[in-house]
């Protein structure tokens, strides 16, 4: 195995979204610095049902809705 391919793996302190923090190993920066999360498990919609709505300033869900806005899944009555 080569040499000196490895990471630099060092302790860092992981600050959550609602102020929760805890040291675990990373690449991330340097020995003993802060990584502060801006979305976690306590606040991703994904993990909290949803009650928080998808701010889309222009990107990919409005090229979608102007692409395929008019199709509808609607069944045709007989």
């Amino acid at each position: 195995m080569k040499a000196d391919t490895h990471p630099d793996y060092h302790m860092i302190e992981v600050v959550m979204t609602d102020g929760t923090k805890f040291k675990t190993r990373s690449t991330y920066g340097a020995e003993g610095d802060s990584l502060n999360l801006d979305i976690d498990p306590t606040s991703h919609p994904a993990w909290t049902g949803g009650n928080q709505r998808l701010m889309d300033r222009g990107g990919q869900v409005s090229k979608f809705n102007k692409r395929f806005g008019g199709l509808s899944n609607l069944k045709t009555k007989k």
